[in-house]
């Protein structure tokens, strides 16, 4: 899979490019992540990438041009563009699996007062990472790829993505390592009984309660 992330601050995706699974992915070559400057594809001299908007109001708005541009430059016959915005569906597990079935996606950055609603012709789907707002675009793409980049093949265990919260609907179960004992709050027996069926029955049904607490919070 290949990932082109547009933004107007690239250098906020060197840590995380280059940290843990990340890192190890684009090592073993299952990924390719691009980042791109908006501003390199501006047809301004002075790599302008924003206007105020008609109309009136505060905070300026990313322009067409531009974003046009980098999409038009980096597509490919399979590509999914993405748009990272307040108005969009709200990010989820089976979209993240959804996604990591593509083998190429392209995701804007949105920051200031959003886009020109014209750039939404060329997107293929919006999404929200939740709702509160945020300064830009950034972290929304990089929830994103990293929530899509574990489930690409090889990238981590299939143990590991089979366990996982959400995988079926369900919160993922409490984890315990050593020591036994830990002031006062003990290891649950049944994790220590070595009975894999029990063990699997006390692991479900704490899923289920833990889910249900959440709902009712």
């Amino acid at each position: 899979m290949t990932i082109d992330i547009v933004t107007l601050f690239p250098e906020m995706f060197e840590n995380f490019l280059n940290t843990s699974i990340i890192k190890r992915a684009i090592t073993k070559e299952l990924v390719k992540i691009n980042i791109h400057n908006l501003r390199d594809y501006s047809n301004y001299k002075n790599k302008q990438v924003d206007e105020y908007p008609y109309g009136g109001g505060a905070g300026m708005v990313l322009m067409c041009e531009p974003v046009f541009n980098a999409v038009e430059a980096l597509k490919k016959e399979n590509t999914k563009v993405i748009m990272t915005t307040p108005s969009g569906i709200t990010y989820n597990q089976d979209t993240a699996i959804n996604l990591s079935k593509e083998t190429h996606l392209i995701i804007l950055c949105g920051h200031y007062e959003g886009f020109d609603e014209r750039i939404r012709t060329i997107c293929d789907c919006e999404i929200s990472i939740g709702n509160y707002v945020l300064t830009g675009g950034e972290i929304p793409a990089m929830v994103i790829t990293d929530s899509v980049t574990r489930l690409i093949n090889g990238v981590i265990s299939k143990e590991s993505l089979i366990s996982e919260s959400f995988n079926n609907g369900l919160l993922d179960y409490p984890n315990y390592t050593k020591p036994e004992v830990f002031k006062g709050m003990k290891v649950p027996e049944v994790l220590l009984s070595g009975h894999h069926q029990k063990i699997d029955e006390y692991r479900h049904s704490e899923q289920v309660k833990k889910t249900n607490e959440l709902k009712n919070k």
